[in-house]
């Protein structure tokens, strides 16, 4: 019998746990579609940036098309894939930019063109309508769902201290750019908090759970008491890069035998159906409609 694949969560992480994945994927959005467009907005070597545009094209992010034949130039389109990934982006944007204060550039503030005001993006329950957080919504594993199955074959490279992309996004990634982080954390959004619990179940090394949970401790996600591991504010504000990353995956890594979680909403009863709405003019968030100031 043939051993079942990673599923949505696992082909999610083994695509964004990369940072300058997830920069080009921002410039991208953001207009950049030339070679040299990325090169000057990113401080990023020739053979990262032919890697990484040749995993987007591959992955069907982005699509390559020919401008000019001699000599022979290509530019790269966001495809509906890569700008379906806008969401991520803005949650990963506003926790960062409200939570982690050693960025090398400010990140960009987030406008919303509709009502002209710069927003921070709210999570509501498209069943229902009301705001949803993290203590309101139920993940249980669905058909194509488990630890094993969730986790990203490929292991993570570590990034050098010296590396120029160091401090763009630098706490997410410590989170989304581990094959361990995203798991652990997922894992303590559903109750876990004893390491023996989380090395038992996510089926991982002794020592890349410790690694991990030293650096949520050190960052201020998880703090530790009486030997738990408990969420702090700062981990809880985690919850909408988790639930759009999450929305994103399954919408577009689906798995024949049914989702990876199903997520419901507990003050309704119904399935959780994300919308990002703005904290200005309480509209739903559109991609066209989300533009970077840059302060």
């Amino acid at each position: 019998m043939t051993e079942p694949g990673p599923n949505a969560v696992a082909r999610m992480l083994g695509l964004l746990g990369d940072e300058w994945t997830l920069l080009v994927i921002q410039q991208a959005l953001l207009g950049a579609t030339r070679y040299g467009d990325f090169r000057t907005c990113l401080p990023i070597s020739n053979s990262v940036l032919t890697a990484r545009l040749r995993s987007l094209t591959d992955e069907g992010l982005l699509e390559r098309r020919s401008y000019q034949s001699k000599p022979r130039r290509s530019e790269y389109i966001p495809t509906e894939r890569c700008r379906s990934l806008w969401p991520v982006l803005v949650s990963i944007w506003e926790w960062e930019r409200h939570w982690v204060p050693e960025h090398v550039d400010p990140l960009p503030a987030m406008h919303h063109t509709a009502c002209g005001g710069d927003f921070t993006p709210v999570v509501m329950c498209g069943s229902c309508g009301e705001p949803a957080n993290e203590k309101g919504v139920v993940a249980q594993w669905g058909p194509s769902g488990s630890w094993s199955r969730s986790i990203p074959v490929a292991t993570t490279r570590r990034r050098s201290e010296s590396d120029p992309a160091a401090g763009l996004f630098p706490q997410t990634m410590s989170i989304m750019g581990n094959r361990w982080g995203f798991a652990l954390l997922v894992a303590a959004f559903v109750g876990m908090s004893r390491f023996t619990d989380f090395q038992t179940q996510l089926g991982a090394p002794p020592g890349s759970i410790a690694d991990r949970l030293s650096i949520f401790t050190a960052n201020g996600v998880f703090a530790m008491s009486n030997n738990r591991y408990q969420l702090t504010e700062k981990g809880r504000a985690l919850f909408p890069v988790l639930v759009t990353a999450l929305a994103w995956a399954q919408r577009w890594y689906q798995a024949p035998e049914g989702p990876a979680v199903t997520l419901t909403h507990t003050p309704c009863g119904d399935p959780f159906e994300l919308v990002l709405t703005c904290d200005q003019c309480a509209a739903p968030l559109q991609g066209s409609s989300v533009e970077a100031v840059q302060i």
